[in-house]
């Protein structure tokens, strides 16, 4: 079962129960809202995306469906699409939670000299903490060569297996990557799954070598949907969001296990 098919599994029940009160897919963040105001976010992807001034070309409007139905477009093949599915999975999942831990992930981790740490995506804020402490840092980007210290991600199959400590981006469920790149970390002490796309469920990485979820909840939904309307990302989200951790351990998803 891939990761997708994990997240539509664990959200379907849920979704059946609510509505689609808005959607906004802006150039940056993509924001889903239910009925009862709880919004989910997931990147825009940049790639990939149809010729022309159409983007989406699926189901319109998206509005006052049922959420199940946009829910399963997380397992579409057309990124827009699954980023509206993630989106979705995130209003009805990331909810606040006794489990969640506020502030930066790094405070979360020990990061020492002797780490050798990959950061698949540019979180950029966490380069110099990550330098800082005496780490080796790999960047891998979606790039054809290597450029301005990050490295093009063909290198991950050599260099991710070498890695303490790996920073995987969550927009790696919208490209369908996750369950490629997963599948290197296995040698990590630390897999951290990172970013606004990122479903706050341990459940749902039964059997993964992910350790830790670092992810947001929308605390100002009204305010965040102009924000993403108008182009806005993470820089412009402050105030409206809280950043938030939740440890993964091996215990957590007997619910999934014997599906997988």
């Amino acid at each position: 079962m891939t990761i997708n098919e994990r997240i539509y599994r664990y959200a379907v029940d849920t979704a059946a129960a609510h509505e689609i009160k808005d959607v906004r897919i802006g150039l940056g963040y993509t924001a889903v809202m239910i009925e009862n105001g709880r919004t989910g976010l997931a990147a825009t992807p940049k790639t990939h995306l149809h010729q022309g001034c159409t983007v989406f070309t699926g189901m319109l409007p998206l509005i006052d469906k049922n959420a199940e139905q946009l829910l399963a477009l997380v397992n579409s093949n057309d990124p827009i699409e699954t980023a509206v599915g993630l989106a979705t999975a995130n209003a009805l999942i990331n909810t606040p939670n006794a489990d969640l831990d506020t502030g930066d992930v790094l405070t979360k981790i020990q990061v020492t000299s002797s780490d050798r740490v990959a950061m698949v995506g540019h979180f950029a804020p966490l380069v110099k903490p990550i330098r800082d402490a005496g780490a080796e840092l790999n960047i891998f980007e979606q790039i054809a060569t290597p450029d301005r210290g990050m490295r093009p991600s063909s290198e991950i199959p050599q260099k991710l297996p070498g890695c303490t400590i790996c920073l995987l981006t969550a927009t790696s469920i919208i490209n369908k990557s996750f369950d490629d790149l997963i599948g290197h970390t296995r040698n990590c002490r630390e897999v951290i799954l990172l970013g606004a796309s990122t479903p706050l469920i341990p459940e749902i990485f039964a059997d993964t070598p992910i350790t830790g979820l670092s992810g947001v909840i929308v605390t100002r939904p009204e305010e965040l949907l102009h924000i993403v309307s108008a182009g806005g990302g993470m820089r412009r989200f402050k105030g409206v969001i809280e950043k938030v951790n939740r440890p993964v351990t091996q215990g957590d998803s007997a619910s999934l296990k014997n599906e997988i």
